[in-house]
């Protein structure tokens, strides 16, 4: 994926801003400006900008627990402004933003200002190349001073509190505001990927989603025609008996780690305990062997009935077809299930 082409710009400057990349932070940096510019503002806030940075990266740090490397430095600002700020995971971006920038939190603050020790002219260094007998603090000086002209057609100037968008951006940003952020968000895919390469959907965990998938179809068209061929269904986790109408779909494997609803991980369960469950995981050696019996249960019945139910397709992307047939395997199914479920551990996702 490459950038728009400027003849008055030097794109492959911006573009080389992302060699050697070793954190997510020049992602995260690069897409808090283009939103600025979005909103026609040339004078920004280095404060409102690391927070856009933190908002930008709370669900896939939060929710999706996607891991950005030990030594990252906006994880580790995620990790600790949760628990200063009391900041719920599924708080939207705006409200993280406002309630970021408004914070007098001593820690919170430092958390951010600690982002401005490098971020900022660190992203310029394509524009200004390091002479060799500077030291790094020498080095960050003259990017400040020359930045100021907007020398060798700088992206941005730089001063202590705020950055000013050199004017002959600005066009090319609102422009190509949305490929600029595609491109950031792919690279930062492909960025992460390599740090969790067992993660399922990547690029799926960089934005919360604007709303979840109703289930409604899996629940009509799939388990009430099961509810209704056996009456009731014992909850795995509660013994409790579940009926037609009074029952909820849980994903066995958290929607959170493998963000699919395929059949083949969907399970009718009390509804109270599924709001307690949430994201947690469930014990293999308490729940599986249930959830099995039920899946495979369930699958006999609408195989029989409803040969042609495109819900039965999806369990082909876990059981090979012989004879253009689904054989429902029980080994087969488990080396599926348990990987994900320690995958999904160790990547932060707590046991029931």
């Amino acid at each position: 994926m490459s950038l728009p082409f400027s003849e008055k710009l030097p794109i492959s400057k911006l573009a080389s801003a992302f060699n050697n990349t070793s954190a997510t932070y020049k992602f995260y940096w690069l897409i808090a400006i283009v939103e600025a510019v979005e909103e026609n503002r040339l004078h920004l806030d280095k404060k409102e900008l690391f927070a856009r940075m933190i908002s930008n990266a709370w669900y896939t740090v939060n929710y999706f627990h996607i891991s950005f490397g030990q030594q990252d430095i906006i994880q580790q600002a995620v990790n600790t402004i949760i628990i200063t700020e009391k900041i719920a995971i599924d708080t939207a971006k705006n409200n993280i933003l406002k309630q970021l920038c408004e914070s007098q939190n001593p820690i919170t603050v430092k958390s951010l200002n600690h982002f401005n020790k490098n971020v900022p002219h660190w992203f310029l260094s394509p524009w200004f190349s390091k002479i060799n007998t500077e030291n790094d603090t020498q080095y960050r000086k003259r990017i400040y001073s020359e930045s100021k002209t907007f020398a060798n057609h700088s992206l941005y100037a730089l001063f202590d509190d705020q950055i000013k968008i050199n004017p002959e951006w600005v066009s090319y940003i609102k422009q190509n505001g949305r490929i600029l952020k595609d491109f950031c968000y792919w690279n930062l895919s492909l960025f992460l990927q390599t740090r969790n390469p067992n993660v399922p959907n990547i690029q799926g965990k960089l934005i919360k989603p604007a709303v979840r998938n109703s289930l409604i179809k899996q629940r009509k068209n799939y388990w009430d025609i099961i509810f209704s061929e056996l009456g009731t269904i014992d909850c795995i986790y509660t013994n409790k008996k579940l009926y037609i109408d009074k029952y909820a779909l849980d994903h066995f494997v958290p929607y959170a780690f493998v963000t699919h609803d395929l059949i083949w991980n969907l399970i009718p369960i009390d509804t109270q305990y599924n709001s307690f469950k949430s994201d947690k995981l469930p014990e293999l050696e308490k729940h599986y062997d249930r959830f099995f019996k039920i899946q495979k249960i369930g699958f006999e019945i609408i195989n029989h009935h409803h040969p042609k139910n495109r819900f039965l397709e999806e369990y082909v992307s876990i059981f090979p077809l012989m004879d253009n047939t689904i054989h429902f395997d029980y080994t087969r199914h488990k080396e599926i299930i348990q990987p994900l479920i320690t995958i999904a551990h160790n990547n932060g996702f707590q046991y029931i």
